[in-house]
């Protein structure tokens, strides 16, 4: 787990004269790998790295060089992330095609998979994961990104060459070194007010992009990135009928997730898990503890009833006998750090559970290195409550279709807040217009009263249609599934767990969200995942005797955050602040924004979830585009083993 940055420049004189500015933008990343940082130049390609060391601590020093015998300095590759399967494949890699290594860790396990196996090695590779490889022979650099977007991977391109990074702030220090624009994306920005994210490839500056999930990529000096994707999820139900075939199903997802668990705990440092109140991680949690008797256990919570997991968190970590660590966050504490997190962020996510994740992050890396978590469960598994919502719109759709959109008339002139105003709403669109991932924050009608540069015809569906073509003739529920892992896991799960863990220099791993996990979770058919009374229905079966009785059925909470209350109160204040201290009135309308907060306060509508993303973005504003928010950043200074 670490910081990576590659720039592919179109001559080698070009390289040399850029090494010194790699050197500085990798400062921006430092807190992904305060144990080393080194800069490398080979030809037309420099490189830069910062270091969290894991695995094989005292060597494998990144950028790494590999190579056959008869050209053992033919590869160098940069690598952020895992291979959890790095030990079969190096055994692999040794017996079938006499691969040597000179280290004990991951990473030389993909760069001699490249070599022998060509572009196809990324298909076996099992982790999380971003690497750039330059062949010093073929001149080309030769990268990819793992199938559901674990770790990130910029890019951007101008007369300078191709620049790659881990983070964003890393290529706004390289524009002036590229010659690319930092302008503000407007249609991106649209997009993160209907979605509470930035969805991919975009970034809300126009001259850089994301390289997506599950696609690789190659670029030559002085050419451009050509990108293909290698890893397609299809969600192939298999039926399942009587009780052995159940039960067998149910003891596969078991058996997956213990093996899954099993590896993700390789590591040569301490690793410990994230405990919510929920059924996700807490199995995770239960699965480490097999191979860790003196597991650590981390969790957060609120001093107000009703938002906080702490006291379930607590009695499971009891049931399965881990140590535990609680962390209470306040809301001074929450205005206080989030333009910090803001800036670690690099793209506003208006997540509000990203807050708490980022202090127990902090009180987690106090005690270990590694955390496991339960991210990815709820998209495999069918474990969203918005998942059921095909079962309750059912009679919808045995209504004519003229009679449905005049049934969407109607609820357009139902008031705001009005009970069963959206059921009638979302049982008129079909499922391809009213579903586009777990976010909605703000709905067409009522961003045209806040944003001044909306765009007709800009809309989920530019980000959703794709993934619904690729899904024709799926069940609606494997269809919504396949959207999420495109848009809702990718855009906002993935992010904040990534971004707000190596804000403080920690590893944060989803066993989850492993490619033999889907492979048993893809097949799952519809009545084993969404029932009348539950969600996840064969994960909890599996999982029966492995969680404790207390969790096993109950719904999910996730993080809760009060910000509904506390921007009626605490907050109201210092909300009313930033929105008077922006200077985004050329994008918002800063007096209707101003009013959704009296409103809020009022009681009179719940605008909290529009507000805080209205708020996170100002915040974002203040800092990446005016420069008047200026965050104090820590500088990480932690021990190279835990």
């Amino acid at each position: 787990m670490c910081g990576l940055l590659g720039l592919v420049c179109a001559s080698e004189n070009d390289a040399v004269n850029a090494r010194p500015a790699v050197g500085q933008a990798l400062r921006c990343q430092r807190h992904r790998g305060p144990d080393e940082t080194d800069t490398w130049t080979d030809g037309e390609v420099v490189y830069g790295f910062n270091r969290l060391a894991i695995i094989d601590v005292e060597h494998s020093h990144q950028p790494l060089t590999w190579g056959p015998p008869e050209n053992p300095d033919r590869y160098t590759i940069n690598f952020n992330g895992e291979i959890y399967n790095y030990l079969e494949l190096r055994e692999e890699l040794a017996a079938e095609h006499g691969a040597k290594f000179a280290t004990e860790g991951d990473t030389e396990s993909i760069v001699a998979a490249y070599h022998h196996l060509g572009p196809a090695a990324v298909g076996r590779l099992r982790g999380m994961f971003a690497f750039l490889i330059w062949d010093s022979e073929r001149k080309v650099v030769f990268g990819a990104r793992d199938p559901f977007g674990i770790k990130p991977l910029y890019y951007s391109a101008g007369p300078g060459g191709v620049a790659f990074a881990s983070e964003k702030k890393s290529l706004l220090e390289l524009a002036s070194t590229l010659a690319v624009a930092e302008e503000l994306d407007r249609t991106a920005l649209q997009h993160y007010l209907v979605l509470q994210y930035v969805p991919e490839p975009e970034s809300l500056h126009s001259g850089i992009r994301r390289i997506e999930s599950g696609t690789s990529f190659t670029v030559e000096p002085g050419g451009e990135v050509k990108t293909e994707r290698y890893f397609s999820p299809e969600f192939t139900a298999k039926p399942v009928s009587g009780p052995a075939e159940v039960a067998a199903l149910h003891e596969q997802i078991a058996e997956v997730m213990r093996d899954s668990v099993a590896k993700h705990m390789r590591a040569d440092v301490t690793v410990g898990a994230f405990l919510s109140g929920g059924i996700d991680s807490t199995a995770i949690a239960a699965l480490a503890k097999e191979h860790n008797p003196n597991l650590i256990t981390f969790t957060t919570g609120f001093e107000r009833e009703g938002y906080s997991e702490v006291d379930v968190a607590a009695e499971s970590a009891a049931a399965i006998g881990v140590e535990h660590v609680v962390r209470t966050v306040s809301a001074d504490e929450m205005m206080d750090t989030l333009p910090l997190i803001v800036w670690y962020l690099d793209d506003p996510v208006a997540d509000p559970a990203l807050v708490p994740l980022w202090f127990i992050a902090r009180e987690a890396r106090k005690r270990v290195k590694v955390v496991l978590s339960g991210e990815g469960s709820d998209e495999l598994f069918g474990g969203y409550t918005i998942y059921r919502e095909p079962l309750s719109l059912a009679p919808f759709e045995k209504v004519p279709g003229g009679v449905r959109k005049l049934l969407g008339k109607v609820s357009s002139r139902i008031p705001e807040g009005t009970r069963g105003k959206d059921l009638l709403r979302r049982g008129a669109l079909s499922l391809e217009e009213r579903y586009y991932g777990n976010a909605r924050i703000f709905r067409d009608d009522q961003l045209r009263g806040v944003l001044k540069t909306f765009r007709e015809g800009v809309g989920h569906g530019d980000v959703t249609a794709p993934w619904y073509d690729l899904s024709r003739g799926w069940d609606p529920v494997a269809r919504m599934q396949h959207v999420d892992l495109f848009t809702w896991l990718r855009g906002d799960i993935l992010v904040k767990a990534d971004k707000v863990t190596m804000a403080n220099s920690l590893e944060l791993r989803v066993p989850f969200l492993d490619s033999e996990v889907f492979r048993v979770a893809s097949s799952i058919p519809l009545d084993q995942k969404i029932t009348k009374e539950t969600t996840k229905f064969a994960l909890r079966r599996a999982l029966d005797g492995i969680v404790p009785a207390h969790v096993l059925n109950r719904r999910k909470l996730g993080f809760p955050v009060p910000i509904r209350v506390w921007l009626r109160d605490e907050m109201y204040d210092w909300a009313r602040g930033v929105i008077a201290d922006s200077q985004t009135g050329d994008l918002l309308d800063k007096p209707a924004v101003q009013a959704m907060l009296d409103e809020h306060k009022s009681g009179a509508l719940d605008h909290s979830r529009r507000l805080w993303a209205l708020l996170v973005f100002m915040l974002w504003h203040g800092i990446f585009i005016e420069n008047r928010i200026k965050p104090e950043i820590p500088e990480p200074q932690y021990p190279v083993k835990l």
